[in-house]
């Protein structure tokens, strides 16, 4: 069964779809089945897979309204090595159409139950917003993957999106956890940045993940090829990050089976 992870922030330009198309293309190049699902109405994570958003017949909005399902929606990253299932535009329609629907925060969840077996990973990227979709997104994940820069404002925003996911958890999934903090366009130069990071450790402990993406010209100019950073340049500083966080997000995957393994025995 994938692990289900939804890649979050209520901030926008934190670098979560970087983050969310990267991060997918490293867990597939460790060997990984990773479906990619782009929920924000931008589509950016489309693009940077390598698919043209304009002109799709099938995309999210179809499979949440219910008229497809993910296999009539799914779309291969050839350059990626991930499956992925495409947003435009259109998508923003969405949240209005389902406001009068019946269980319509489960709507993500019952489309990607006949998924779940044939994954390791899925990734969800959120739009930079607490709305509907990314209401279907909490819902439907096991955890939640928070990617963030380091700097004062970003602290205020992740206190709303722990109460958030709070909430989330009280009312519509009880399994959701915080699956960790991952620290994104990081300066080591600036004394901010290594302020910041201390107080997440602090506050977060083992959650925080070890790997930092730097800030890196090279995770910006990606997108613009239809590229993940491991298929634009693979020596880079981002790219190594990227595919570093990958392994240690196997590894935390891998400990938790072994612990349910424990238990269940």
């Amino acid at each position: 069964m994938a692990r289900i992870l939804a890649i979050t922030n209520q901030k926008g330009g934190v670098g979560k779809t970087t983050t969310a198309v990267n991060l997918a293309a490293s867990l597939a190049s460790l060997g990984k089945k990773v479906l990619l699902v782009d929920l924000d109405p931008q589509g950016n994570a489309t693009t940077g897979s390598g698919a043209e958003k304009q002109g799709l017949a099938k995309t999210v909005y179809h499979l949440l309204l219910g008229t497809d399902g993910y296999e009539a929606v799914r779309l291969r990253s050839e350059s990626g090595g991930f499956d992925l299932l495409p947003a435009n535009r259109d998508l923003a329609g969405a949240e209005v159409e389902l406001v009068e629907q019946k269980q319509r925060e489960y709507r993500l969840k019952q489309a990607l139950d006949k998924a779940s077996d044939a994954y390791d990973f899925i990734l969800i990227d959120c739009p930079p917003a607490l709305n509907l979709l990314t209401v279907n997104a909490l819902t439907c994940a096991h955890s939640v993957l928070i990617p963030m820069q380091c700097e004062y404002f970003a602290i205020e925003g992740l206190a709303d999106l722990v109460n958030t996911i709070k909430k989330i958890k009280a009312r519509l999934n009880p399994g959701l956890v915080i699956d960790g903090v991952v620290r994104v366009m990081f300066d080591n130069r600036n004394t901010l940045a290594q302020h910041v990071s201390d107080q997440l450790k602090a506050h977060f402990g083992a959650k925080v993940f070890d790997t930092v993406v730097p800030r890196n010209v090279r995770l910006a100019e990606a997108p613009s090829h239809g590229l993940a950073v491991l298929q634009y340049d693979r020596v880079s500083k981002g790219a190594q990050a990227y595919l570093q966080m990958a392994r240690e997000l196997i590894a935390k995957r891998d400990a938790e089976i072994g612990k349910e393994g424990v238990r269940r025995g």
